[in-house]
């Protein structure tokens, strides 16, 4: 029980690691200075270029694929790991390192379910890529795939509790981007390239 909560409290602090706030420093920016205030992938290639992003991007996933991947070596039940894939999740969206604010946690998913259900995920991948290819517009092919995300792990018939999970960072990840959405209503969201 202790290793349990233990891993469930390393996750959380995993996922709050301010990455974009890190990467910002070692190239001598904040983002939370810059553009939106979001310390996630795309505003830092705004404040600092395609480097610190891709960097930003690859530890964001990063820390929500480790805590996972952990779980599954210590632990055998699946109720600890979706515990641990949501702690580490809502480390990144709420961190206590940056006063309970954090991203908009899309890298994050990514990671957490590469470790937890990596077809599910590899099938949101791709919808996320066909939308940004088509529409050229970042947050749209993010809610495209926190929207389908959820049909996948259903459509895969994984346990109950991994739906349960999807649904609720989809939820998260949709609502962390209502911003984009009002903008998107407004045909005011920026394009890619």
């Amino acid at each position: 029980m202790i290793e349990r909560s233990f891993l469930v409290v390393l996750a959380y602090l995993a996922g709050s690691i301010p990455v974009g706030v890190l990467v910002g420093r070692a190239w001598g920016f904040d983002p939370r200075q810059v553009g939106s205030g979001n310390v996630g992938m795309t505003n830092v290639a705004r404040a600092g270029g395609g480097g610190p992003a891709a960097l930003t991007f690859l530890g964001d996933m990063l820390k929500g694929l480790v805590p996972v991947v952990l779980a599954r070596m210590l632990v055998a039940d699946e109720f600890t790991l979706v515990a641990v894939a949501l702690f580490a999740f809502l480390g990144a969206v709420s961190s206590v390192f940056l006063g309970f604010r954090g991203g908009k946690g899309v890298a994050a998913a990514l990671g957490v379910w590469l470790g937890v259900a990596p077809p599910a995920i590899l099938i949101a991948l791709a919808v996320f890529l066909v939308v940004l290819y088509w529409r050229r517009v970042g947050s749209l092919a993010s809610l495209a795939a926190a929207v389908v995300l959820p049909i996948a792990v259903a459509a895969l018939s994984y346990p109950r509790d991994y739906l349960g999970l999807a649904i609720l960072v989809s939820g998260v990840v949709i609502y962390r981007h209502h911003g984009n959405i009002e903008r998107l209503f407004r045909g005011q969201e920026p394009r890619i390239g």
